[in-house]
């Protein structure tokens, strides 16, 4: 019945999610997460300090022009800016949409293999999902994590296991008027080539739109968030840029039905320069599906914000903020110029990455 009173509704914010040039700004790191990258330039991490971060970032001028969503942690969700406002007013007053990480974090999967984990969360989350959606959130996201290794993984148990708990998440937060993105994220660890990546990652999606199928998932009201289709970070043999945006678009077009409004790649520990060609190039492919193909990029959109913004310069952090978003508002189009903004090409990619 709630799936049937919020369909209208979630179908026309997947849409507004989906605009064509923008994409989705996730800002949802725990504290931990947010701590490390605090530290990094050499600040402390209180609540004071991931506020004043955080409300940097959502008081961006004409950010809304190039960003449709931002993903957020609980506290943020719930949090005043430091000016007094909330900071969903702050977002909504750029007209981006308020989103909100509802899952528990990763733990080890029974019966599966060494690095095999499920997602945990779905325990009373129709109900948290509402108080969400009355504080002002209006997506949310939830992250599934496989790996690739030599010995079998991912296992056909922890497939199934991930590509469940997404559609049992997706079919529970749109209970609560919440558009689901729906992320199983390839981990880039490894030495395996893009073709085991392809191989892996073409079931891994198959079986995540099957389940999401038995649970009777919206996907008018859905967005995926996979992984881009790359080599593991130790193989010898590179995929270029181009290699890269023809077998993401390949893996895409066999498993993701038209019915999805919006595909949004996670950086995944690219560099922000790399995110921004590789997604170039997808735009530039000729397609069969008309979803919009763009990107919901956490490192790749803050890591040259954050070393700029320095715990207190808000004008410098905000410049790289919006040069970032603009270049891959420009990349969702096929019509960025590698180099034409500042950006780090330094690797962002963090073994057996949490957040």
């Amino acid at each position: 019945m709630a799936l049937n009173y919020y369909a209208k509704e979630l179908k026309e914010n997947a849409q507004l999610l989906a605009s064509k040039g923008k994409g989705i700004l996730a800002v949802d790191e725990s504290t931990k997460t947010v701590g490390k990258r605090l530290a990094g330039i050499g600040v402390e991490n209180t609540e004071e300090n991931r506020k004043a971060y955080r409300g940097m970032l959502f008081t961006t001028k004409d950010l809304g022009k190039y960003i449709s969503g931002a993903i957020l942690f609980e506290e943020t969700l719930f949090q005043n800016h430091p000016d007094g406002e909330p900071m969903v007013k702050k977002l909504n007053d750029l007209g981006i949409i308020p989103g909100i990480k509802v899952d528990k974090g990763l733990n080890p999967l029974p019966g599966g293999k060494d690095v095999e984990t499920f997602c945990s969360g779905l325990d009373g989350l129709v109900e948290r999902a509402a108080k969400y959606y009355e504080q002002g959130a209006r997506f949310a996201k939830w992250r599934a994590v496989l790996q690739i290794t030599a010995d079998g993984c991912p296992s056909n148990l922890s497939i199934q296991e991930n590509a469940w708990g997404l559609a049992r998440y997706a079919r529970s937060v749109q209970e609560a008027g919440l558009v689901p993105i729906i992320e199983p994220e390839i981990l880039m660890d490894g030495d395996h080539t893009i073709e085991k990546t392809a191989e892996v990652q073409e079931e891994v999606i198959k079986q995540v739109y099957k389940a999401c199928q038995t649970n009777g998932v919206l996907l008018e009201g859905t967005l995926l968030k996979p992984s881009m289709t790359v080599n593991g970070a130790d193989c010898s043999e590179k995929a270029d840029p181009q290699k890269v945006a023809e077998l993401t678009i390949r893996t895409m077009e066999r498993c993701v039905p038209a019915s999805v409004p919006g595909i949004v790649f996670l950086s995944g520990g690219l560099s922000e320069e790399a995110a921004s060609v590789y997604l170039n190039n997808m735009n530039n492919l000729y397609r069969k599906a008309m979803w919009n193909v763009s990107f919901s990029y956490g490192r790749a959109l803050q890591h040259s914000c954050l070393k700029a913004w320095k715990g207190s310069d808000t004008e410098a952090g905000q410049k790289a903020l919006i040069a970032r978003a603009q270049a891959n508002s420009e990349a969702s189009k096929g019509a960025y110029i590698p180099g034409s903004q500042p950006s780090s090409d330094e690797q962002l990619f963090v073994a057996g990455y949490k957040y």
